[in-house]
């Protein structure tokens, strides 16, 4: 498969069910030689790859480069492919290093995401939306989410990494572990620091949701 191949093969979409059969099935079909096996694990990781890369790069063009990037070096490494890990830890932490290498090398555009212009379709990291709140505790949620995005930008990369991976990503520590190539206790320490900088920076959410709600009762 060539880079126009892929390239035109992650905008596509396809009628697969990508729970059919089995990630390790599926690259070891890809081993194989078969690109339908291909397209098939495309279009189950594009969307949270593209995802997760937009959150740590925080530029559309620039994630949808890097994934790109990271499935043709799943593709050029099809040969040598072993089911010994999960295939999601293995993508993942080829977009992983790949997200760091380009923050630190300077390479993603100068523009920051307005965090009052959010990509369509991208979601806050923690949903904190009540459908049914009235309209003052709606804008509380609103600045609260904005803050809750803002302190996560603000993360050291690999502590952002690390947090977009367990609470968006949902993946578990071993996962992460292998990601980041770390060892477990490692990840443990780096997502208490993490954790830990972003309550303090999120502290002064908690009085101004219980200011909203004094208010609501006037």
């Amino acid at each position: 498969m060539s880079e126009w191949q892929l390239s035109a093969a992650m905008g596509a979409r396809y009628n697969l069910d990508p729970m059919a059969i089995s990630d390790v099935e599926l690259m070891l079909g890809v081993k194989a030689g078969d690109e339908a096996c291909f397209e098939q694990l495309l279009e189950k990781y594009r969307t949270p790859l593209v995802s997760f890369l937009y959150r740590m790069v925080r530029d559309q063009a620039t994630a949808e480069d890097l994934a790109q990037e990271a499935f043709l070096r799943v593709f050029r490494a099809r040969k040598s492919y072993a089911p010994d890990a999960k295939f999601t830890t293995w993508l993942f932490r080829i977009a992983t290093n790949l997200a760091l290498n380009s923050l630190r090398d300077g390479r993603r555009r100068q523009r920051e995401l307005s965090i009052d212009s959010p990509e369509q379709g991208d979601q806050p990291l923690l949903d904190v939306a009540d459908p049914g709140a009235a309209i003052e505790q709606k804008l509380v949620d609103r600045d609260r989410s904005r803050a809750i995005w803002q302190a996560v930008q603000e993360l050291p990369e690999k502590q952002r990494a690390a947090v977009m991976l367990h609470k968006y990503q949902e993946l578990g520590y071993d996962e992460i572990a292998c990601i980041l190539g770390c060892s477990e206790s490692a990840l443990k320490s780096l997502l208490f620091r993490a954790y830990q900088t972003l309550r303090g920076r999120l502290a002064s959410l908690a009085p101004r949701a219980a200011r909203a709600g004094k208010g609501e009762g006037r």
